[in-house]
């Protein structure tokens, strides 16, 4: 047979000899994504980042990452995965204390020193020379709670409250308690306001002020709400009626916030103070159960005052710290309160925790997260008086993850006496907060 005039070429394409594509039909396409699904999708990303600081450079890349970080619902999402970091310790009288070089949160504290205000400044200070330079009182939310009170004062008075935000520069000057709430009790023993932390569902701008006054007979709970702008008394016990007789001690300025409670361990040894405030109801916590029993007779050791933690699968924690000034020497007794069937719930020992030697340890306060440490280095020992003695006048302030036991040095501050309260801050960076008053 004779040959092909017109072989096809070897080299052709598969696909040009098959069925011919009809003209004038395309290829299917892909409709576009929806703006919003891709946001939703860029959310779900940006949630899954393991770091603020991470989050923070992100929002840099461009205008609609900004814009989506930086949206309240998504911070809100992002706060709940992924609990700001500890970006300093603010004491009273002393100042705001960033965390310094070697703690993981320090370019983070840097910046939110750089921008915020701890002076306080902005507040105006009510227009009276006896009246001292507004203080701190407590810190929670970002918001701080400061105090202004008279200089000369000797006995325990109502005093002058406000509430700001040092990074915003924003502030809110409370009314007076007015004079029909307090005229009618006692003798005032001692005054302690603190911050309520918000819920879930309310506002993140509005917050609440608790004021506990302590009488002779009794205990009363004034509150501010933002949202009124007014005062109101939400409990009035008498501490006959809570099974208990008068504080002999001081305490309502220390305190302890665990998943909507206050608790004060300062005002009995073997009792603590509990407000639950969804409830706006006080009750008394028996601590001297189980381990305690045991744990606060020891001889030659100084038992120093409990603290309240948030433990494992949401059981009450107590950290004790146990140990002697003479020979510097101090443990953490890490105790759990268990229920057991239907015996009342008792303290068992979980952990004993061996602090750092030639130091002298104070609890000065504690989160849900951390409990808060006060480390005085001992340099020498002083025939005369005794005793050791400090190596300066500085004092080292350390955070001990309530979970993992690790124990972190945050920042170093003067040393005063009587000592100073510390309180945390926690925070994102100052470009991804929002202002919170």
């Amino acid at each position: 047979p004779s040959a092909n005039p017109n072989p096809l070429p070897l080299h052709l394409p598969r696909r040009s000899i098959g069925r011919r594509r009809p003209i004038g039909r395309r290829r299917p396409t892909m409709a576009p994504t929806a703006p919003h699904l891709f946001d939703e999708i860029l959310e779900e990303i940006f949630l899954r980042l393991p770091t603020p600081a991470g989050l923070a450079r992100a929002s840099t890349a461009s205008p609609r990452f900004r814009r989506i970080i930086a949206e309240r619902s998504f911070l809100r999402r992002f706060r709940a995965l992924h609990p700001p970091p500890l970006l300093g310790l603010a004491i009273d009288k002393g100042g705001f204390h960033p965390a310094e070089e070697h703690h993981p949160s320090a370019p983070l504290a840097r910046a939110l020193a750089d921008a915020a205000d701890f002076s306080y400044s902005f507040v105006p200070k009510p227009d009276k020379a006896w009246l001292t330079p507004w203080y701190l009182r407590d810190v929670r939310d970002r918001r701080i709670l400061l105090e202004c009170s008279c200089r000369f004062d000797i006995d325990p008075v109502f005093t002058n409250l406000a509430v700001c935000d040092p990074l915003s520069r924003r502030y809110v000057l409370l009314p007076p308690i007015p004079e029909e709430m307090t005229v009618q009790q006692e003798r005032l023993v001692e005054f302690a306001p603190m911050l309520v932390p918000i819920g879930e569902e309310e506002e993140e701008t509005s917050f609440r002020v608790i004021c506990t006054p302590r009488y002779k007979s009794k205990l009363v709970m004034f509150v501010f709400s933002s949202i009124t702008g007014q005062w109101c008394i939400a409990a009035s016990p008498s501490w006959s009626s809570l099974g208990i007789v008068e504080p002999p001690c001081n305490g309502l300025s220390h305190f302890n916030y665990v998943r909507g409670c206050f608790y004060w361990p300062a005002l009995w040894k073997d009792k603590l103070l509990m407000l639950d405030t969804r409830l706006m109801e006080f009750s008394i916590v028996n601590i001297l159960t189980g381990y305690h029993v045991q744990l606060i007779n020891q001889p030659g050791q100084s038992v120093c005052m409990s603290t309240i933690v948030d433990g494992t699968e949401g059981a009450l924690e107590m950290f004790t710290l146990v140990g002697s000034y003479s020979y510097a020497t101090f443990h953490l007794y890490h105790t759990t309160q268990q229920n057991n069937g239907e015996s009342p719930k008792e303290w068992q020992l979980k952990n004993v925790i061996a602090l750092p030697p030639q130091c002298h340890y104070f609890a000065v306060g504690a989160t849900e997260r951390f409990l808060f440490l006060r480390c005085i280095r001992i340099a020498q020992w002083d025939d005369n008086a005794h005793g050791l003695l400090p190596e300066d006048n500085e004092f080292d302030l350390f955070s001990l993850d309530v979970k993992t036991s690790e124990l972190k040095k945050v920042c170093r501050a003067k040393h005063y006496y009587p000592p100073n309260l510390v309180h945390s801050y926690f925070g994102f960076p100052p470009s991804l907060s929002k202002p919170s008053l």
